[in-house]
């Protein structure tokens, strides 16, 4: 019996022995589970954790772009059109990094006298001219400035608004320091507008500063409200402050910026100009209009001389109807013809090779009067020649913002050459200046018609005559020089947009300026 329970308890040891094992064994596949996921809780743990963080993250760094689109006006939050390109997005995200290194200038503090509006009439660098004016005006007056108004009822006809062709939220914001700038009145000052308690006038031409302080100050603190319905050259070139002067070029060369459609757009169109090399700017002034308000029929046959006096007598704005077009043409106050120009060119000793982008609207009679220029100089192109018919859709119709392109590649080609001194060719002459005075060829149009007259005549053979052009313009290349000024008459001295001597580098800080006069 003893045998029998020995092998009795030897079996009940075994079996507990191995439910011991499995017990064991269980119990450790348990805390290898428990051990498991508490191991997979903590790596959930640590995920949630990375997820929220980078979340927040990547939601704080969203409200800071998004805040900085609304004052810098970024493209990768305002959502431009997807015919831009992926290079534009590559720019745009290189845009965004430089918006958020930069720190904006703090907000001047002073107190607000009131509101000034303006209304800008002209072309698109006519209306430039006027908002730098308008700037400096505000700033001296410490008064509101609500963003300008563009016209909309001159000759192009043009629908665009300020923000269509200059980006709005860089302007304000870039001038913050120096005055405030809304894009419309707070609600109570736009009520008493709306009840007619605001006083417009246009101010006085060429007007000194203290005009502003002495007559404008006093309607505006008068009324809350004053608004400028014109403001071309309401501000003299001349003898104002000096902080005045720089500030006219702060906003000329700083805070009017073109969109970002505008500036992506030029770029494209210069990248495709030096792709084959350098090139020429030609501002080509032979419009139509632009020859019906001149008067100037030089090279026009007897029924277009005809269509342009109707034109002249439609508008009635343009004062000048009875114009004697050879007189005008021989004192110089005619944009050359495309004949002119071509001689001019060449006797330059200009490549006959070299890229010629003409910036210009249509020019009057198109290739037949371009023939003879087209003939020495084969390279001509234009913005719709270089550009799908797709990158100037958005830009149809737009005269300021067609002109705005031609603009942007006009500050970047290798020589500038205006046949007339319009507004463009003034402001545009300028800017290069203050680009490090980047060659402006000025042509003398009174010795050079006298010129082309004397070789087409045959008094002058071609060396004699290149050689008397050259002669002429050696020093007409925009390279530094100082302004004409004559008293009392403002219209026929040098225009401070051309010249701005005050903001170029050259002018030391503490050295005064010099001006000549006659």
């Amino acid at each position: 019996m003893c045998r029998l329970t020995d092998c009795e308890e030897s079996k009940r040891r075994r079996k507990w022995g191995i439910m011991g094992l499995k017990t064991a064994a269980f119990a450790g596949d348990k805390l290898e589970k428990l051990r498991n996921s508490g191991v997979v809780s903590r790596s959930r743990m640590k995920l949630w954790i990375i997820r929220a963080t980078t979340s927040i993250l990547l939601g704080t760094c969203l409200v800071q772009l998004t805040a900085l689109s609304e004052t810098r006006g970024l493209r990768v939050l305002k959502g431009w059109p997807s015919c831009f390109s992926q290079e534009s997005a590559a720019a745009a995200a290189l845009d965004a990094q430089s918006h958020l290194a930069r720190v904006l200038p703090p907000k001047r503090v002073y107190k607000n006298n009131g509101y000034l509006m303006v209304s800008c009439n002209g072309g698109l660098n006519q209306m430039r001219a006027a908002i730098c004016d308008m700037v400096a005006i505000a700033r001296y007056l410490n008064v509101t400035l609500v963003v300008p108004e563009l016209d909309k009822t001159s000759f192009w006809n043009d629908p665009s608004e300020f923000e269509d062709i200059f980006d709005v939220d860089h302007f304000i914001t870039s001038l913050r320091d120096e005055v405030r700038i809304l894009k419309e009145l707070p609600p109570r000052v736009k009520r008493r507008v709306e009840l007619g308690i605001i006083y417009t006038m246009p101010p006085v031409s060429w007007s000194d500063i203290s005009y502003y302080h002495n007559q404008i100050l006093a309607l505006i603190q008068k009324y809350k409200v004053v608004h400028l319905n014109r403001t071309d050259a309401r501000l003299a070139n001349n003898d104002q402050p000096m902080d005045i002067q720089r500030l006219r070029c702060r906003v000329n060369f700083g805070a009017l910026r073109f969109t970002p459609q505008i500036e992506e757009l030029g770029r494209k169109v210069i990248t495709i100009l030096r792709q084959n090399g350098p090139f020429i700017v030609l501002h080509l002034r032979y419009e139509m209009d632009m020859l019906a308000f001149s008067g100037c029929t030089q090279g026009c046959g007897a029924d277009e001389v005809e269509e342009l006096t109707q034109m002249r007598y439609a508008y009635p704005w343009w004062k000048e109807k009875v114009i004697d077009s050879d007189l005008k043409r021989r004192e110089g106050l005619c944009p050359l013809t495309p004949e002119e120009t071509a001689l001019t060119l060449r006797a330059l000793d200009i490549d006959r090779n070299i890229q010629i982008y003409i910036a210009a609207g249509e020019i009057y009679r198109g290739e037949r009067r371009l023939s003879s220029l087209r003939a020495s100089y084969p390279n001509l192109v234009r913005k719709e020649t270089l550009l799908d018919s797709s990158d100037l859709r958005y830009f149809q119709n737009h005269s300021s913002q067609m002109a705005a392109l031609d603009y942007l590649v006009s500050l970047e080609s290798d020589i500038f050459v205006p046949t007339y001194d319009g507004n463009m060719a003034k402001v545009v002459e300028g800017h290069r200046r203050h680009l490090g005075y980047k060659k402006t060829i000025l042509l003398d149009r009174k010795l050079l018609v006298e010129l082309i007259d004397r070789y087409n005549s045959g008094s002058l053979n071609w060396d004699q005559f290149s050689t008397a052009v050259k002669d002429a313009h050696a020093a007409r290349m925009g390279n530094p020089t100082k302004r004409l000024v004559i008293p009392d008459r403002p219209k026929e001295e040098d225009y401070f947009y051309a010249n701005p001597y005050e903001c170029l580098e050259t002018q030391s800080e503490d050295e005064p300026l010099e001006l000549t006069s006659i």
